[in-house]
């Protein structure tokens, strides 16, 4: 995967989007890269064909009448029922629920790998941006079998249907846009990867 996807590439482009999906537009991990996307060329460094990114920057960039916070509420944190929840056991348990087996396999594994991975509060591991943010801490350290392992054990196998969904649902430009430049990033991983991708059913 090194030769296709430079490591330092891989672990920038997941730290960025996974802290946009975790942390509120407003935090001191996300405000910057909110601001890079909506005002800068960013595009120009991201490591995918600009043809395909322009449409996408475009998009971060329309305004709304919503302001960004208020968007990320509603998706991520509620009150009401998220339209396209960030965890994986909703899409790959039969019952849709929270801490389900997939998070069980998921601790399990970085168990057996010695990753010790703290979340700021009592939620499950497998937070789609949670993923992300522990692939580019693999990528980083080094760990590159392990990284491939969780994309293709634990992230790839339902992020996918996630982001269709969120980019269907989403309801504002910038997270719009946040979804279509994962789906495409994480479609370019994919077609690097040395090892296939579990084939896990999705129950949504």
């Amino acid at each position: 995967m090194n030769e296709v996807l430079p490591r330092e590439s891989f672990a920038l482009s997941a730290r960025v989007l996974g802290a946009l999906f975790y942390f509120s537009p407003d935090s001191e991990q996300a405000a910057p890269l909110v601001s890079a996307l909506t005002t800068s060329d960013w595009h120009q460094d991201w490591p995918l064909d600009q043809a395909s990114l322009l449409p996408i920057a475009e998009t971060l960039r329309t305004p709304s009448d919503e302001p960004l916070p208020d968007a990320w509420q509603r998706l991520f944190i509620g009150p009401w029922a998220l339209p396209a929840p960030p965890w994986g056991s909703v899409w790959l348990d039969r019952e849709s629920v929270l801490f389900g087996d997939s998070t069980l396999a998921l601790r399990q594994w970085m168990r057996e790998n010695n990753i010790a991975f703290e979340m700021q509060q009592n939620e499950p591991e497998d937070h789609f941006g949670t993923l992300l943010m522990l692939a580019a801490w693999l990528a980083e350290n080094g760990r590159d079998a392990e990284r491939d392992q969780l994309l293709a054990w634990h992230l790839l196998p339902w992020s996918q249907r996630f982001l269709t969904v969120f980019i269907e649902q989403a309801g504002h430009p910038f997270y719009t846009g946040l979804a279509q430049l994962a789906r495409l990033t994480l479609a370019d991983w994919q077609s690097s990867l040395l090892i296939p991708v579990s084939d896990k059913p999705l129950y949504r």
